[in-house]
């Protein structure tokens, strides 16, 4: 299956030379120059966005309408600039100037973990109800019964209730909660 990558970034040399090397490994790639235009483009076939974090606002605008793993692209080295493109919503981060065999790896490994991730939604998807320990949850309606009680729960609560229960040996952090509801 053809894996469809998103580039956005401002610098066209970058865009233009990871387009060709990516397209030289066999993947669809879409260019965007800038942030509106990236956002236009994005899809739900979209499997990945390499984005320059010099864009400010954009991931977090991806992250309102998508999961797709993000790469981020940048000249900044700082643990705190680091910080603050994980906390954006990236999924990883690579610093110009990077070598193509460092950017062929990291996109790889986020297309692998993202693919398995895709397995275990469709999955969870596919079971409607779900049960553990006298909880019963509808993976698609906002419906829990505890004990064959139900009970009401705000649509936050529902998810982060959802989300625990679809993952019960997982250990989420605030960050993790917060991305994936």
């Amino acid at each position: 299956m053809e894996k469809n990558i998103l580039i956005i970034e401002d610098d066209k040399d970058i865009r233009e030379g990871v387009k060709i090397l990516l397209e030289g490994e066999g993947y669809s790639v879409e260019e965007a120059s800038n942030g509106a235009d990236g956002l236009k483009k994005l899809t739900s076939h979209t499997n990945l966005v390499i984005l320059d974090i010099m864009m400010p606002g954009i991931c977090e605008e991806i992250r309102k309408i998508s999961y797709v793993p993000i790469l981020f692209l940048t000249a900044k080295s700082k643990e705190s600039d680091k910080l603050i493109g994980f906390m954006a919503g990236a999924d990883d981060y690579l610093i110009k100037p990077f070598s193509y065999t460092e950017l062929f790896a990291r996109v790889r490994s986020l297309l692998r973990r993202h693919q398995v991730y895709d397995r275990e939604i469709l999955q969870i998807q596919k079971e409607e109800w779900i049960e553990i320990h006298q909880i019963r949850i509808n993976s698609s309606k906002n419906i829990v019964f505890q004990q064959g009680n139900e009970i009401q729960l705000t649509e936050i609560e529902y998810k982060i209730l959802l989300l625990l229960i679809q993952y019960p040996t997982k250990i989420f952090s605030l960050q993790n909660l917060y991305e994936s509801i």
